[in-house]
C-alpha cells in the first residue's frame, strides 16, 4: 500500500470558504451561469474553458460549483485525480460503463454484485445499447483470464461483494486487466476509507453516496472517481454520459454531503467496532456468521493485506440462518420486539438495517444464478449501526436469537 492517507488528503484541500466568508461553502443553487465577456460562451462549449480555467461554469447539468466541490472532497478521500457527484449510485455505475463502452463491446463482471447493477450489465445494456456482460467467479485468478475476449472494455468488480462479503484482490485484477487492455472499475460502496482502490491499482471507481459516506439514509447520491481526462469526458457536450444523460445531483444535497465527510472516518471506525466485536460473538456461538474480520473468513488475510487498520473491516455482516422464512423470523423479533434495528434496504445509517439479500436486493438474480454467487435464501445482511451501547445493542441480538432457539438461553 502507498503513503497515501485519505484523511490527511481531505485535510489538505478542505479550505473551500463561503461567497462571504464563512467557514463553510455556500450553495450555488442557479441553474445557469453568468459570463462577463460573449466570447467565453463559445470557448466554454467548445472545450477551451472549464472550471478550473477562471471558474468558467456554464450550465447545472454540466457543472454545478457545490457539487463540483463535493467531486473534489471525494476525490480526496479516493486518492484520485478528479472525481464527480451524480444523482445515485446507479447513475454512478451506468454512466461511467456508457462512458467507457460502445455498442458491440463487452465486459467482464463479478458474478456477485448488487441486484440493481446486476440487473443493468444483464438485461438492459444487451437489450438498450448491445453491450454483452460474462459474469464470473473474480476471485479465481487462474480463470478470470479466459472470459476476457478483443471486445472486452471493462472489468467490474465490487471492493467487498454485496451481499456475500468476499473481498476483491483489487491489484491482480487490475494488473490481469491492463494486462488485456481494460479498464478495471471498482464499487467501493461497502469500503470507503478502509480501501482505496485507485491507489491499487484500478481506474475508475464508483459510490453509492446514499450509504456510508452521507451516513444518515436521507439523501440519494453517487461519485465517480478517476482521471482528470476520464471526468472531463463525462462532461463532454457531444459524448459525455454525465451530460447527456443529465444523472444531476443537486447542489443542497452536495452541501450536506460535504458537511458529513468530515467525520467519516469516525463512523466507519465504529461501524466497524461494533461489526467485529457481533461478530465475533455470533461465530463463538456457533452461527454461520460471515465477516471479513473473521479469521475464518476466506479473504481475511488478502483484506488484512489491502486495509486502512485504523477504520477497521467494515460495517457489514451476513448472517446465514438457512431458510428465507427463518430470516424473516429472527428480522421480525429483532425489529418488533427488541427494537435492535429496522427491516429495511440500504446500509451505513446510524441504525443498524437489515434484509434478506436473495428476496430483496439480490431478487434480480434467478435462484440459479444466486446460488452459483454464494446467496443463500436466509442469508441476512446487517448494516450494524452504532447508537446505543453496544452492550445493550448486543443484548437485544441475544434476546432474539434464544427466542427463536438460536442458541442457548443465557443463564441468569
Amino acid at each position: 500500500m502507498s503513503d497515501f492517507d485519505p484523511i490527511e488528503s481531505l485535510a489538505d484541500m478542505q479550505h473551500e470558504f463561503g461567497e462571504h466568508g464563512g467557514v463553510n461553502m455556500s450553495i450555488e443553487t442557479s441553474t445557469t451561469f453568468t459570463v462577463m465577456q460573449a466570447d467565453t460562451l463559445p470557448e466554454i462549449f467548445g472545450g477551451q474553458r472549464g472550471p478550473e480555467d477562471g471558474g468558467c461554469f456554464l450550465y447545472g447539468r454540466h457543472f454545478n460549483p457545490t457539487v463540483y466541490v463535493l467531486g473534489k472532497q471525494i476525490a480526496a478521500l479516493e486518492g484520485s485525480e478528479s472525481a464527480y457527484c451524480t444523482a445515485s449510485g446507479m447513475g454512478a455505475i451506468s454512466s461511467s460503463l456508457m462512458q467507457l463502452c460502445d455498442h458491440g463491446d463487452h465486459i467482464v463482471a463479478s458474478h456477485t454484485i448488487y441486484g440493481g447493477t446486476f440487473a443493468l450489465l444483464k438485461d438492459f445494456l444487451p437489450a438498450k445499447a448491445g453491450i454483452e456482460t460474462t459474469f464470473v467467479d473474480t476471485s479465481n485468478l487462474e480463470t478470470l483470464g479466459e472470459a476476457f475476449t478483443p471486445r472486452t472494455k471493462v472489468l467490474y468488480v465490487e471492493s467487498v461483494a454485496n451481499p456475500t462479503l468476499r473481498v476483491a484482490d483489487i491489484p491482480r485484477l487490475a494488473d490481469l486487466a491492463h494486462a488485456h487492455g481494460v479498464q478495471l472499475v471498482v464499487d467501493n460502496t461497502f469500503s470507503p476509507l478502509i480501501l482505496s482502490p485507485i491507489q491499487l491499482g484500478a481506474d475508475v471507481v464508483v459510490h453509492s453516496l446514499t450509504k456510508f459516506m452521507n451516513g444518515a439514509s436521507d439523501y440519494i447520491g453517487g461519485a465517480i472517481c478517476g482521471s482528470e481526462d476520464f471526468i472531463m469526458g463525462l462532461m463532454d457536450l457531444h459524448l459525455g454520459s454525465l451530460m447527456l444523460l443529465g444523472p444531476t445531483m443537486d447542489p443542497r444535497v452536495a452541501f450536506d454531503i460535504s458537511m458529513r465527510l468530515p467525520h467519516l472516518g469516525l463512523r466507519m471506525a465504529e461501524h466497524g467496532r461494533r461489526a467485529l466485536a457481533f461478530a465475533e460473538r455470533l461465530d463463538a456461538a456457533g452461527l454461520d456468521v460471515v465477516y471479513p474480520g473473521l479469521p475464518g473468513h476466506p479473504d481475511h488475510a488478502l483484506f488484512d493485506s489491502l486495509r486502512r487498520k485504523e477504520f477497521g473491516y467494515g460495517g457489514i455482516l451476513s448472517l446465514d440462518l438457512v431458510t428465507q422464512r427463518r430470516a424473516e423470523e429472527f428480522m421480525e423479533v429483532l425489529q418488533n420486539k427488541d427494537r435492535f434495528g429496522f427491516m429495511a434496504v440500504s446500509l451505513g445509517y446510524f441504525e443498524t438495517l437489515m434484509s434478506c439479500s436473495g428476496s430483496t436486493t439480490s431478487s434480480e438474480m434467478t435462484e440459479q444464478e444466486q446460488r452459483e454467487a454464494g446467496i443463500q435464501p436466509g442469508l441476512i445482511r446487517m448494516s450494524i449501526g452504532y447508537t446505543g451501547t453496544l452492550e445493550q445493542r448486543w443484548s437485544q441480538l441475544q434476546d432474539a436469537l434464544e427466542i427463536l432457539n438460536l442458541i442457548p438461553v443465557a443463564a441468569g
